[in-house]
């Protein structure tokens, strides 16, 4: 065939890749479905939170504070489970309809749970949701990896932090609004038509390419060990100290539980033809650095504000609202920095150092943090918070990066759900942690420092519950009372922010370590240049290309390789590429 013909013919190929030479979308197209991602995340990430403040009023009206812990349990369970086997899915049969799947089931769930008339349907309608709300978080981040090569995905892994931050604040914000105001099931009913406009970006603008994709096996042993590993994990973290003693039967069984299913599922995801979490992931350095750094940053950031409008509330005299508001220069420094790290990344191609400074800047915030008191000024606060927020989103998503710059295509979906899924266990982990120190310590300083009066009789009495304490009540105490109460909830708080400090030093070490490897300029569907074809016909094209442009080309050995020319691509075979129409 003569030039002319190959020319003529590539003309004719009725494939969308031909609009760009990178075989990117259009970039209108790419920000309205970019637009429905960021609204999908939304979505889930806010159900996380926006229950906290509202709970107490839902299970009054629904007679059902017995079963408070499982409306938020159900959910994280639900969440944490899927994250992995959206990951894989999506690798094996495509993660448009997964996506579009996911967003119905988060609004059936969300219909269920507005219109429960009582508990089981209200916790049935959050599990139905984190069903959904565990592919809407790792699809919206894989989605992208789809259609924007690694070199310019900073700019969008940016505001999708950014996101994730800001819904951990505006949670118990928005719970405590609807609740005081038009109705605690408007928590529910806000999520349609928000879903709506997320379905209908997907569903219209989302254009990914087309792969030979082969009939799914799926790793039934592996989801089930996994889920029982999860289940167990989540409810001796959230029962131990608070439902049942730490030392108790259920919480050990449970603690049991946790480790024989994982020894179980690292047993059954060995031998699995395609294993919800892959083994191999591990073999990646880059990989196992930044899953562990993300674990410890969850612990830390869900560690510190788990607990913080609490500490504000009783010891500095503020309302659920304004303690919630004062987390806002959180916020505000993680936008900043999350999106100005993206912005960086995709510029200068240099990454490496974004989360190591994180790790510097947020132990320095914890550091500031662990030295407040009861005389610290609320504006402090804010900025030692604010600076907590620049550190988190410094790091965050660049971490995302790493992992989806060190895996093809063909199994980025896997990678981010896998370091996703540790991400939450931190998150889980760190609350968990957190508060059943809190709590220790808070009960023991209460005992030893609330003053027993004398009572009418002459004799003497403990005349506070400690376990009946509200920021209203301990407000109207006399302050032979007041104090004691304030200085146990200061002292119990306070010095957990310095624990951290460890954990974010061991971090700081482990992104030293981090290989920085060159983001890649185009979108390469291609098999995993680990296999010995795909490194061959990988070399193959590069060299070819390399060739033909009478430029010299260089193969890496790090899963990744220079990337050729889609037309090159498409000659022989790696990483053919047409968009679904």
């Amino acid at each position: 065939m003569t030039a002319t013909d190959s020319a003529r013919s590539s003309k004719h190929t009725p494939t969308a890749a031909s609009a760009r030479p990178d075989g990117m979308l259009p970039q209108r197209q790419i920000n309205l479905i970019f637009v429905g991602l960021l609204i999908s995340m939304l979505l889930a990430s806010l159900d996380q939170m926006i229950f906290s403040t509202a709970l107490p009023t839902i299970v009054g009206e629904l007679d059902g504070v017995n079963h408070m812990l499982w409306v938020t349990t159900a959910y994280i369970v639900a969440v944490t489970v899927m994250m992995p086997i959206y990951g894989k899915l999506g690798d094996l049969i495509g993660r448009k309809v997964l996506m579009v799947a996911a967003i119905l089931l988060f609004m059936a769930g969300s219909i269920i749970g507005g219109l429960a008339p009582d508990m089981t349907w209200l916790i049935t309608g959050r599990a139905v949701q984190g069903l959904g709300g565990g592919g809407l978080m790792i699809l919206a981040q894989a989605v992208i990896a789809d259609i924007v090569p690694p070199k310019d995905r900073g700019k969008y892994m940016g505001p999708m932090g950014a996101v994730f931050g800001l819904c951990a604040v505006l949670g118990p914000i928005l719970g405590g609004w609807f609740t005081e105001g038009i109705g605690w099931r408007w928590a529910f009913w806000i999520n349609i038509p928000l879903g709506v406009l997320a379905l209908a970006a997907i569903a219209i603008f989302l254009k990914l390419p087309k792969r030979d994709f082969s009939r799914p096996k799926l790793d039934i042993a592996g989801i089930v060990f996994m889920a029982i590993a999860v289940t167990s994990l989540v409810l001796f973290t959230s029962w131990g100290g608070g439902e049942y003693e730490w030392n108790s039967p259920v919480i050990l069984s449970l603690i049991a539980s946790t480790i024989v299913a994982s020894v179980i599922f690292v047993f059954v995801e060995s031998r699995a033809q395609e294993p919800i979490i892959p083994l191999h992931l591990f073999k990646d350095r880059n990989f196992n650095l930044t899953t562990i750094a993300g674990l410890i940053i969850s612990i830390a950031m869900f560690g510190a504000i788990g607990y913080l409008p609490t500490y504000l509330q009783m010891v500095h005299n503020l309302d659920a609202t304004a303690s919630g508001f004062l987390l806002l220069p959180m916020v505000g420094g993680l936008l900043v920095t999350s999106i100005l790290s993206g912005q960086l990344a995709s510029r200068t191609s240099h990454y490496k150092w974004m989360p190591i400074v994180s790790m510097v800047v947020t132990a320095f915030a914890m550091f500031l943090m662990s030295g407040i008191s009861p005389e610290t000024t609320m504006l402090t606060i804010g900025i030692y918070v604010g600076i907590f927020g620049l550190g988190l989103g410094l790091g965050m998503q660049i971490l995302v990066l790493i992992v989806q710059n060190s895996f093809p295509v063909s199994q980025v979906g896997t990678a981010t759900a896998s370091n996703n899924f540790f991400r939450e266990i931190g998150a889980t982990l760190g609350a968990a942690i957190v508060g059943s120190i809190f709590v220790s310590r808070l009960t023991t300083l209460l005992a030893e420092r609330i003053p027993v009066l004398p009572d009418a009789s002459g004799g003497s009495a403990n005349t506070v519950d400690a376990n009946a304490l509200t920021p209203a009540v301990v407000r109207d105490l006399p302050d032979v009372l007041r104090d004691p109460i304030i200085s146990s909830y200061n002292d119990a708080m306070v010095p957990i922010f310095s624990y951290m400090l460890p954990l974010l030093g061991i971090a700081f070490l482990l992104l030293l370590f981090v290989v920085e490897k060159p983001l890649e300029t185009t979108l390469t569907y291609g098999e995993d240049v680990d296999s010995p074809v795909a490194a061959s016909a990988a070399h193959a094209v590069v060299t070819g290309a390399a060739a033909v442009s009478g430029e010299s080309a260089l193969v890496g050995g790090d899963h990744k390789s220079q990337p050729a020319s889609a037309g090159a691509r498409g000659q022989d075979g790696v990483g053919r590429e047409s968009r679904n129409e």
